[in-house]
């Protein structure tokens, strides 16, 4: 760490919007199944919202078919309603403590509409990035005016943020890249 700012608590940040963007990204539904598509899920249990896999296993038996076991059976309706009402395009079939997940086929408008999901979960970690990136530089403009480093230096380390955050922002176009293309392969 040189004086001014901590590079390194910088990059920790930008690398903390990577990591949540991949966790966004991978909740997407392509055509294959996955127990992170129910991610996203909520439920109301025992008095405030819980993820789904709080209060109930995910598994994937087939390729085109999710398996939800409810550990308690009052809680069953409030999974299934959860289900429903997550956006997610799936409708639960109740059977017993286990609910069914069939995955429809994707449709060409349907999978328009999870790139353009994919496009806004990219966008709001740009602007977390960026948001690491003007603490930064806020940081490194304090240290100059309070006279902790000098011009040269103040401008030597403003340059390192913004080439880590042009890297940090070029890594979430690569794989919001990679995740159109699946989304998008028949």
């Amino acid at each position: 760490m040189s004086e001014g700012i901590d590079i390194k608590e910088l990059k920790r940040r930008m690398d903390g919007a990577v990591s949540a963007f991949k966790s966004d990204i991978a909740s997407l539904r392509t055509g294959r199944a996955s127990a992170n598509i129910l991610d996203p899920v909520t439920i109301e249990a025992y008095g405030s919202r819980m993820p789904l896999n709080q209060v109930a296993n995910i598994t994937v038996p087939e390729p085109r078919m999710l398996s939800v076991s409810v550990w308690d059976k009052s809680m069953v309706s409030a999974v299934e309603r959860g289900i429903r009402e997550s956006n997610l395009g799936l409708n639960p079939i109740v059977d017993g403590q286990n609910l069914r997940i069939p995955l429809p086929e994707l449709n060409e408008e349907r999978r328009k509409s999870l790139v353009k999901v994919a496009h806004d979960y990219a966008e709001k970690s740009k602007v977390a990035i960026r948001h690491v990136r003007r603490d930064g530089m806020d940081g490194l403009k304090k240290a100059e005016k309070d006279g902790v480093i000098g011009q040269d230096e103040g401008r030597a380390q403003s340059e390192r943020v913004q080439k880590m955050t042009d890297e940090t922002i070029s890594e979430i176009d690569r794989l919001l890249g990679e995740k159109e293309k699946e989304i998008m392969q028949v």
